[in-house]
């Protein structure tokens, strides 16, 4: 009786300090521990702690950028969640499962699983979670160019967020509305979001929050026409992301210097300052061909896709058309093998006007 006791204790301590190392984003160190509890949680037959440590094993694989196998883990944790009638873990397999395919672009197989997640976290009262995966929601709604819905739910989230105290959420909610507000193309509305979410993110020592927080207040500058403000914010942020070993935000971050560089280039209309337009160019399209390297090593056809679209238009716009239509192309194929029917159309767009 007693070794079981303290083989229980002893996974309980490991995942602990998992949960510590992934808090302070070191997922690698967080995964190797979650995969010594799942070989203890199986020892002991605790079927129960099985299911947690599958869902644990699943958010590494996911902050690891390796989502092929965060989505086997996430189905092994549904499945044990189902056999033991664990209502609450189920839940959460489900809500892991949108997370992931979301992450994907598979926007309507996420939104799928969050609204069979919902309803069993509203039945339990679990509110942090259901929060968590209405903002999931909300997300996708604003990838899916739908961001007034996405604005309703956000504030919806932001009052629910206040009641239960939680700081660091709310920082996350803030800067959600302020996406929203931006891609409504409501710059000044975005900007008073991001700033409030700033003082929450640095109060809390959450560097990977800041370094989203001022990506986007950059992302805003570039939007009002100050890409030097915001390159100083962006290489401030390319800093912290490779700090914490944040991959998918570096990639992220060099796309959006790349695409701050090329805009840098619509200010230089007179021949004299030709040599300076291409030298922002050149260094436009370093910054991006990083950026696609990193995405398909971590696998992010939406980033890629973004950035090949990117990488399209500049050389569209230095009269290098065929390079143009192959990234393009590139594009055209990754948004059809998501099934992304909006960025489908998007793409078709661009090739259409080359």
């Amino acid at each position: 009786m007693t070794q079981p006791l303290n083989q229980v204790k002893e996974w309980e301590q490991r995942r602990d300090e998992a949960n510590r190392y992934y808090q302070r984003g070191k997922f690698q160190e967080s995964l190797d521990l979650a995969t010594k509890n799942l070989h203890l949680a199986r020892a002991i037959r605790d079927r129960a702690r099985e299911s947690h440590t599958l869902n644990d094993l699943g958010l590494a694989h996911l902050s690891c950028w390796q989502p092929q196998r965060a989505l086997e883990r996430f189905h092994q944790a549904l499945s044990v969640a189902i056999e033991i009638g664990n209502a609450p873990a189920k839940a959460t397999a489900l809500s892991n499962l949108g997370s992931t395919y979301s992450r994907l672009g598979r926007f309507s197989q996420a939104l799928e699983y969050f609204d069979k997640a919902l309803p069993i976290f509203r039945r339990s009262q679990d509110t942090q979670s259901e929060v968590s995966t209405l903002n999931d929601i909300a997300l996708i709604y604003t990838r899916l160019e739908e961001p007034k819905r996405a604005l309703l739910l956000q504030h919806q989230i932001l009052r629910m967020r206040r009641l239960l105290g939680d700081f660091s959420g709310e920082a996350t909610t803030l800067n959600g509305i302020g996406f929203a507000y931006n891609v409504l193309g409501k710059f000044e509305q975005a900007l008073e979001f991001f700033q409030a979410a700033l003082p929450i993110q640095r109060a809390v020592k959450n560097l990977l929050g800041e370094a989203t927080t001022l990506n986007n207040i950059a992302s805003i500058y570039s939007e009002l026409g100050k890409p030097k403000q915001a390159l100083l914010l962006y290489h401030q942020v390319l800093l912290t992301r490779r700090a914490i070993s944040d991959r998918s935000g570096e990639a992220t971050t060099l796309h959006n210097i790349g695409f701050t560089y090329s805009t840098l280039t619509e200010h230089r209309q007179a021949m004299k300052f030709y040599k300076q337009a291409m030298k922002f160019y050149k260094q436009a399209m370093k910054f991006y061909k990083q950026a696609i390297a990193i995405y398909q090593q971590l696998g992010d056809s939406l980033g890629e896709i973004s950035t090949l679209l990117n990488m399209g238009t500049l050389y569209a716009t230095t009269r290098r058309k065929k390079m143009a239509r192959s990234c393009y192309q590139n594009a055209q194929e990754l948004a059809e093998q998501i099934e992304h029917q909006p960025l489908l159309e998007k793409v078709q767009q661009f090739i259409d006007s080359l």
